[in-house]
């Protein structure tokens, strides 16, 4: 079973204090760690063009990232209910320190012409995909377990996943804004900076997180879990279909706004940074404000957040003008801002206080398959049609809506009583 700092928590004060103090480290842990991956994300274009990369080049390295975290994701799960909180944590951090740090040198020597781009485009898929997206892939896996076995009712679960989600979306606004500051000074400056977040961190886990008990005997250890069970399959399912929308547009925004409006590279940037900055701030409040003082169950959260992001997309399809294709990424923000907390959650409650680390990788490992196939699909879809990636994310949640209607599992999200994890 996956340890805690304390047992199961109370009710009550006593209760709410024991999970606030076991979640506030992993939250922040969250917040540092993707605001140091979004460190990186204004210099990357202009650095793939100054090591001569191609943008398919580019677009690998955060192909093979999320390949790696979607493969990752399950083992973290696995390690968590073995392991114990603070070795992951730990272990984690440390592949990303040395994914980041790596990445960096890769950078300086590629830009000084020590290495030729075939050579730096290898090294950077060495570093940048394979050791980062495996030590990031840790960190929501153990956010998310852990959120499952300090919570015994599905609102306060709900309410703890809506947090980790928001602390993912402030990294968006926070991250990127930093990096571009610090480029102004120089190109590498986000690249020298970025590795040295998580390894503080490491530092502070350390104290701030308590050792845990040893894992249990082999005979202990509670049954696998398989994506593909009845009771859980079709929960994947609406997470993929949700993250697969996502995902579909967010790689050709700048695309849309350069072509719908007819502007040149500079503008579109300014533009595109508009539109991100206020559907992150829409999705910071929503997950981090609205779904906690809601209290909603996974099941209403899904069921009302999916045909808002339907909404969303259908605006999205036909906007035309900067103030509208900003609008329908609010509306985009707002829908799923409700119903990704409600995925998150249903897995959890569908399993044991024994099996929360397992499931949390699963469902990492379900967020993470969509930006493999996402960016590929959506910018292919972009080159035959533009409308065609909207199109497909319509499509998307809107099979996502049925599931939630129709499959058997989502009726019954939070029926299995989230108080046996006292037990």
């Amino acid at each position: 079973m996956l340890s805690t700092p304390t047992e199961q928590p109370r009710s009550g004060t006593a209760g709410k204090d024991t999970m606030r103090k076991t979640m506030t480290p992993l939250l922040v842990t969250v917040l540092v760690v993707y605001s140091a991956q979004q460190l990186l994300m204004p210099i990357l274009a202009p650095l793939s063009r100054e090591l001569s990369l191609t943008e398919t080049q580019l677009g690998l390295v955060v192909t093979v990232a999320a390949a790696t975290l979607t493969i990752a994701s399950p083992l973290w799960g696995r390690a968590l209910d073995r392991l114990g909180l603070r070795t992951v944590l730990l272990a984690g951090l440390g592949l990303a320190t040395s994914g980041l740090a790596g990445f960096a040198a890769v950078a300086a020597i590629g830009l000084d012409g020590t290495s030729g781009p075939a050579l730096t485009f290898g090294l950077m898929l060495a570093t940048r995909s394979l050791l980062f997206g495996a030590g990031i892939a840790a960190i929501p896996v153990a956010a998310l377990a852990v959120a499952g076995t300090v919570t015994t009712n599905e609102t306060d679960r709900t309410r703890v996943v809506g947090l980790v989600g928001a602390a993912q979306g402030l990294s968006l606004v926070l991250g990127p804004a930093a990096g571009g500051t610090l480029a102004l000074v120089s190109l590498m400056l986000p690249l020298y900076v970025a590795p040295v977040l998580p390894l503080l961190l490491a530092g502070w886990v350390l104290t701030a997180v308590p050792g845990v008990t040893p894992a249990r005997p082999e005979a202990e250890r509670p049954a696998k879990i398989r994506p593909w069970q009845a009771h859980l399959w079709p929960l994947f399912a609406i997470g993929f279909l949700l993250y697969l929308s996502l995902s579909l547009v967010q790689v050709i925004i700048g695309f849309l706004v350069a072509d719908r409006l007819g502007l040149d590279p500079q503008a579109t940037a300014g533009a595109v940074g508009v539109v991100l900055f206020v559907s992150g701030l829409v999705l910071v409040a929503v997950q981090g404000a609205v779904v906690p003082k809601l209290g909603w169950p996974a099941r209403r959260l899904l069921r009302t957040g999916i045909p808002i992001t339907i909404a969303a997309f259908a605006l999205l399809a036909l906007a035309g003008q900067l103030w509208t294709m900003t609008a329908a990424f609010a509306v985009l923000s707002l829908g799923l801002g409700l119903a990704i907390p409600g995925f998150t959650t249903a897995p959890t409650l569908a399993v044991g206080p024994d099996q929360q680390g397992s499931v949390a990788g699963l469902v990492n490992a379900t967020i993470g398959a969509t930006f493999v196939a996402g960016p590929l699909l959506g910018t292919a879809l972009y080159e035959l049609q533009p409308v065609a990636p909207v199109l497909a994310a319509l499509g998307s949640v809107t099979a996502a809506l049925g599931l939630t209607w129709g499959a058997p599992a989502a009726h019954r999200i939070g029926e299995k009583a989230v108080a046996s994890a006292a037990g």
